[in-house]
């Protein structure tokens, strides 16, 4: 393949200024890939990301430090698939509106096992717009998911919240630069794949390089050679660290290689990567979860999809999926396309919604055991009344 070039002056006494922006072509390249297209563990990622962009490696290393640092891209990590490592679920939260904030900052700053936090509004008053605050969370091996849940509820003055896991993954990607300009109703040939969360029991050595691995790369840390340091923080060879890493992946505890981009909040210069993002509501009858969610899933502007039961707070919405784009109206066609589609196949769809997402704050949640015991320590909570 014939590598692309950015003609960078590597003299220490004048290198130019990296471009940063999304629009710039190299980025937008190497972004398109970097976002969600290196899937599992590999022993060479940048490797792969100039292999599929058409970017020398160089360029690649160069670009992505320069938008690490810049803050056009907020994090580079190897991502788990944290539903097999920790239970989890989607947590909705009825808070009263004068702890709407504080309650959305302790869960983003001080909780360090919810996820993705946000802020949500529907259109109308419907079935469930009152709970206000979403976010994900994930508690690590050994301990109750319905306990911490119960802690956060008072913590951050709660009137109720609604657990939702996720009984499968239908999809899982966030590429927001090539989702950019997506054709209306754009699906894959084939269904999405279904798969479900199964926990996966590791040992001391699994955890070892696991903690290592997952964590996420300082500018200076994004060189070639990306995993030999990792190795040693692990204290391991760096072929046992591959070895076991692979083996990880093999047992379905890797996610992707990521470069994530700011989901909603402008990067410098005042772009945009996302204005808007959706969290779609769907309700099928029973016995027909796994069919409508493999083909919602096959909508590529879905960023994630799953089959996860809403209850009655939310008029028993089972199909749950996110879209992001900079496009309200257009996320709203898409979304049109596939409603049109589930009623092409002759699934009928009882109740549907849409909750938009305001603020939001988005960070890896915790998933290692060691780290519930030191927060439960540091929150003086007996870390044994915590257990599942």
């Amino acid at each position: 393949m014939c590598m692309v070039t950015s003609n960078i002056n590597t003299g220490s006494s004048s290198i130019p200024t990296e471009p940063t922006s999304i629009v710039d072509p190299i980025n937008a390249a190497i972004l398109s890939v970097s976002e969600d297209r290196i899937q599992g563990f590999q022993r060479d990622p940048i490797g792969v990301i100039a292999q599929e962009s058409g970017i020398d490696i160089e360029t690649v290393v160069s670009r992505i430090q320069a938008m690490l640092r810049s803050g056009t891209i907020r994090r580079v990590r190897q991502t788990l698939m944290a539903t097999n490592l920790a239970d989890g679920a989607l947590v909705a939260w009825q808070i009263p509106a004068e702890s709407l904030d504080a309650a959305f900052s302790y869960m983003y700053d001080q909780d360090p096992f919810s996820g993705h936090v946000v802020i949500r509004t529907t259109d109308s008053t419907t079935p469930g717009s009152n709970y206000r605050l979403w976010t994900t969370l994930k508690v690590p091996q050994g301990y109750s998911i319905n306990k911490h849940a119960a802690f956060l509820q008072e913590k951050v003055g709660a009137e109720h919240h609604r657990l939702m896991p996720a009984k499968r993954l239908f999809a899982l990607g966030v590429g927001h630069v090539r989702r950019k300009n997506m054709p209306i109703g754009a699906m894959a040939d084939d269904l999405a794949d279904e798969v479900m969360p199964e926990i996966v029991t590791l040992s001391d050595l699994d955890w070892q390089v696991l903690v290592a691995l997952k964590r996420e790369f300082e500018p200076n840390e994004f060189v070639p050679d990306l995993w030999a340091a990792r190795a040693r923080e692990a204290g391991v060879d760096f072929e046992t660290f591959v070895a076991v890493s692979e083996s990880l992946h093999e047992r379905k505890v890797i996610g992707r290689f990521s470069t994530f981009l700011e989901h909603v909040k402008p990067t410098p210069g005042n772009e945009r990567v996302t204005r808007y993002n959706a969290l779609f509501h769907w309700a099928v009858p029973a016995g027909r979860e796994i069919e409508a969610g493999r083909n919602i899933g096959r909508f590529e502007i879905m960023t994630h999809a799953y089959w996860r039961e809403g209850g009655a707070e939310f008029k028993n919405v089972n199909i749950m999926g996110v879209a992001h784009g900079v496009d309200r109206t257009v996320l709203l066609l898409h979304k049109a396309a596939m409603d049109a589609h589930l009623a092409s196949l002759g699934i009928p769809v009882t109740y549907t919604n849409v909750f938009w997402g305001g603020r939001s704050e988005i960070k890896p949640s915790e998933i290692a055991p060691a780290a519930y015991r030191e927060f439960c320590l540091n929150n003086d909570i007996d870390p044994e009344s915590m257990r599942a």
